[in-house]
């Protein structure tokens, strides 16, 4: 089985558009069409099972609607997509969002302090992580630089490692690897803390000796299978990941093992 916990949608009308703006920005080339149905003919040529939706809320106003879809695609497509919640750091009323999120049955939430303008460790993401580990919800941020946008970078290593010193979060997920290409700090500031990392956008700029490094130093029931589809093929990075020396039991935990767990998926 192969789980992917990090995949991005958009809907039909502005998928084109969307993609189109992202490619010119970050200077990369898009895997698959940015659509619903191309994450799922992805997935299909991939042999991946199960994809992760992680919506980003880029303004409070969109908090309903975005929300909305995201349990829309949990009870339409049980089994095969898990859609997270996402919120905004300046949502009003954040408790109240966060319950909803949790009362709506999504597993978690998406933050992304680069679209959101925030640095992580600013204590209106403190409140939202402190209290959506109170309510059990899994928190994924996107960590390190965002190729499409300028400096300043608003989750490194160092800052995200101030947050899990003063909070502890339970359920938390550093998206590529930590911290995009800045994987020499996640090594000094994050490898070996009580925190999941996923794989999404990193083998392709990632070196193995780096990867395996920091692999090294962690928990590997904490590391998580991830592309960050649209922008990286599945089937590449699957390819990539199962040509690493790693112990079967440990390789089965990343394709799979530690996302099912994670989830409470069978």
């Amino acid at each position: 089985m192969v789980i992917d916990f990090h995949t991005h949608i958009f809907p039909d009308a502005i998928a084109g558009k969307t993609i189109a703006a992202l490619e010119a920005r970050s200077g990369i080339r898009a895997a698959t069409d940015g659509t619903l149905t191309g994450l799922i003919n992805s997935m299909e040529r991939s042999g991946v099972d199960v994809s992760v939706i992680q919506p980003v809320v880029t303004k409070p106003s969109q908090f309903d609607s975005i929300n909305a879809f995201a349990k829309s695609i949990n009870e339409k497509y049980a089994g095969k997509l898990v859609s997270f919640g996402g919120i905004h750091p300046d949502c009003e009323d954040y408790r109240g969002k966060l319950r909803t999120i949790k009362e709506m049955g999504l597993p978690g939430i998406k933050i992304h302090p680069d679209y959101q303008g925030v640095m992580i460790d600013d204590v209106r993401y403190m409140n939202i992580i402190e209290y959506a580990n109170e309510l059990g919800l899994i928190i994924m941020t996107h960590a390190g630089i965002d190729i499409g946008l300028p400096e300043p970078v608003h989750c490194p290593p160092d800052r995200m490692r101030k947050v899990l010193d003063k909070i502890r979060p339970e359920k938390m997920v550093l998206a590529h690897y930590g911290g995009w290409r800045q994987w020499e700090e996640v090594y000094e500031y994050l490898a070996g803390e009580s925190i999941y990392l996923d794989t999404a956008f990193t083998f392709s700029y990632i070196e193995q000796e780096m990867f395996l490094k920091i692999l090294e130093k962690h928990d590997t029931g904490k590391i998580l299978f991830a592309t960050d589809s649209p922008w990286s093929d599945a089937y590449q990075d699957i390819q990539a990941l199962k040509k690493l020396p790693l112990e079967s039991s440990v390789m089965a935990g990343i394709l799979s093992d530690n996302a099912k767990q994670l989830l409470k998926i069978e």
